[in-house]
């Protein structure tokens, strides 16, 4: 049997101790049944093994770590929620969705977010912590509208190559992979920046498209997110963000990565991670373990169901005995309080009774 306990042993004595003392004190010092402490006692040490984590050693499994730096740049400007994803949602429910399934696929990598609109920004430095990057997706918003002022689609270029240099000076060693999520439309004057600096130091990845040739509208977007129902508009009508896969493959290309259009019912095509930095065989093995910490919750839940049985009990004794007094009648047929009305003596009127006595001599003879 192995131990995994969820806390340093020392510090679950230290906080089971105290609760222990006080137990066997109550248990010393009852005067009513004292089986009820022993329960507790024992509950207190079905939590102690619990938090213990005790398992069963089994079998071994061949696990894989994804020695890799992975950098996703998405688009934040406001056609990111077009709403022509899935029949009507916005593209960022599909960006969302996509990174989710990247960081599925190279388990033990790690991970930076940059995202760009009219600037380019590193949202998340390169962290093993998959759980940090989806969250900072989950909170992600859109540029504010009202500050919108075009933006170019190649304007991560720069912080794009910054951060792959750094990973590649740091760790010599690990492969970069690049996903570029966006739907490639030009909204700024100005030619698109181009990738050719950054392309160096990517060994893989891919450009991922969203959107449709129909387009999509898209509603105002603000610093809290969405408006309820207002739509950016143009000319008097709902304007239309289009996807622009010329640019998305110009991109790809720049990168040296393939492009992959985007949409809800297609399976999404990832690339390997490079072979020459995944090694399944150093990877090692990890032993699986049959958890048996249920077994302890599970005692703890009946010695609880005691508990809670035993404390129903005595409140509605306590009810019983706090009646009012009124409430609880005697045993007998009546009450000595009320007066029976049949029993009642009756009185005649004053007038009713005979003005002459009998004679006293008259009785005696």
């Amino acid at each position: 049997m192995i131990f995994q306990p969820v806390l340093n042993p020392l510090l679950l004595v230290l906080l089971c101790a105290p609760v222990a003392a006080a137990i066997v004190w109550a248990l010393v010092k009852a005067r009513g049944p004292r089986w009820i402490w022993g329960l507790r006692m024992l509950m207190l040490l079905a939590v102690f093994a619990m938090l213990l984590r005790p398992g069963i050693p089994g079998g071994s499994s061949q696990t894989l770590a994804t020695d890799t730096d992975v950098v996703i740049a998405v688009d934040t400007t406001a056609s990111i929620v077009a709403e022509d994803w899935d029949g009507g949602k916005p593209r960022l429910d599909g960006v969302r969705a996509d990174v989710q399934k990247i960081v599925d696929e190279y388990p033990g990598a790690r991970f930076a977010l940059i995202t760009f609109d009219a600037t380019a920004q590193l949202r998340l430095p390169l962290t093993t912590d998959a759980t940090a990057l989806i969250s900072s997706l989950d909170v992600l918003r859109p540029e504010v509208t009202a500050q919108s002022r075009g933006s170019s689609i190649g304007v991560a270029n720069e912080l794009l190559a910054k951060t792959l240099s750094s990973a590649a000076k740091a760790a010599p060693g690990r492969a970069r992979m690049v996903f570029y999520l966006g739907d490639g439309e030009q909204t700024s004057s100005s030619q698109p920046e181009s990738f050719g600096t950054a392309q160096k130091y990517v060994d893989a990845g891919a450009v991922l498209g969203y959107g449709t040739k129909d387009g999509g509208a898209m509603k105002i977007t603000t610093g809290r997110g969405t408006t309820g129902s207002g739509y950016i508009e143009y000319q008097g009508e709902k304007a239309h963000s289009v996807i622009d896969e010329k640019n998305l493959e110009k991109i790809a290309e720049q990168l040296g990565v393939t492009y992959e259009h985007r949409t809800a019912d297609a399976k999404i095509t990832l690339p390997q991670a490079p072979k020459t930095t995944t090694d399944y065989a150093e990877s090692g093995e990890v032993g699986d373990v049959t958890e048996l910490y249920w077994i302890f919750a599970l005692v703890i839940v009946l010695l609880l169901g005691v508990e809670l049985a035993r404390a129903t009990m005595l409140v509605t004794r306590m009810r019983g005995l706090a009646a009012p007094a009124s409430d609880r009648r005697p045993a007998g047929n009546h009450s000595p309080s009320v007066p029976d009305p049949a029993r009642r003596p009756t009185t005649r009127p004053a007038e009713a009774v005979p003005s002459v006595l009998p004679d006293r001599e008259g009785d005696a003879r």
